[in-house]
């Protein structure tokens, strides 16, 4: 003869109650206050309209570190006579590992005899099972971990402009560099030089927002890529962004029309590692003058 749904609640009560005496710390059991007492009250009338499925969530502690894993528990008006549902989940489970974990739950259970309750037999199987799981999470998470600093790449580009003048434009290159976190240079005058370096997609952005929308006599004459295991942060050849303005050589009679001291420049780039990009950018091989 087939149950009832108010036999089947009455083993869901005997279960709760069962589990609350095997998890009796706070907080090992979560379960709403008025869940239990809704069903008690359909219970005594039961005529009445159906009370919320049961719900509540078990803490349960796996191996000796005692890593969490929830198992969240929902139960039909008609559970045991149909199977709960039931979701095993921790912080420390990638999705992959955690669907694996739940698939062979959901196998365990439906090999179970059908009517009889198992919400502490999935507890424990949660226990003695969840293991394996959390130790493959740990080691692909350790590898991802190993391959995303493998790959991080320092991105380094070398921007040259006929000059650099109008204070709207040079604002406009500082602003830009800090908001992205950008690192390197502005050699103001004639001619004009910045340097970005960062992460690839900030210097991709930097470059599109400074050209915007019509600087003609720029152009981007060298880019760098250099991988590390560590931060970019580690491999920069600059602190801050900074403002060179180096003396100038000459008057022509035009108002802003000076040439900056490339020799002074030469040494700035030596000092950086940085005194082959002389020759990339004005085309001859950079010579400091004797003094």
């Amino acid at each position: 003869m087939a149950a009832t749904v108010p036999e089947c609640l009455e083993l869901q009560l005997l279960e709760v109650e069962m589990l609350l005496s095997m998890f009796p710390k706070r907080g090992e059991i979560t379960l709403d206050e008025d869940a239990v007492p809704s069903v008690q009250r359909y219970l005594r009338n039961a005529g009445g309209a159906l009370p919320p499925q049961l719900e509540y969530r078990i803490a349960v502690d796996v191996g000796e570190a005692k890593v969490k894993v929830d198992l969240q528990v929902l139960l039909p008006h008609m559970y045991p006579q149909v199977p709960p549902q039931l979701f095993a989940r921790s912080d420390a489970l990638h999705r992959q590992q955690q669907l694996q974990l739940n698939t062979r739950l959901a196998s365990h259970i439906s090999s179970l005899d059908s009517g009889d309750l198992c919400v502490c037999e999935a507890v424990q199987w949660v226990k003695d099972n969840s293991l394996p799981y959390l130790e493959d999470s740990r080691i692909s998470s350790e590898c991802a971990s190993k391959e995303v600093r493998a790959k991080e790449t320092l991105h380094r580009m070398w921007i040259y402009s006929h000059h650099i003048y109008r204070q709207e434009l040079r604002k406009k290159i500082f602003d830009c560099a800090k908001k992205l976190n950008l690192t390197g240079f502005c050699l103001t005058g004639k001619p004009g030089v910045i340097c970005v370096e960062g992460l690839q997609e900030k210097c991709e952005e930097f470059w599109r927002v400074i050209r915007y929308p019509n600087w003609k006599h720029i152009s981007c004459k060298h880019v760098e890529n250099i991988e590390t295991e560590g931060s970019v942060d580690n491999i920069r050849l600059f602190h801050g962004f900074e403002d060179l303005q180096f003396q100038a050589h000459g008057d022509y009679g035009l108002r802003n029309d000076y040439h900056m001291d490339l020799g002074q420049f030469l040494e700035f780039l030596k000092q950086h590692q940085s005194g082959h990009i002389f020759q990339i950018l004005f085309g001859v091989e950079g010579k400091l003058s004797d003094k």
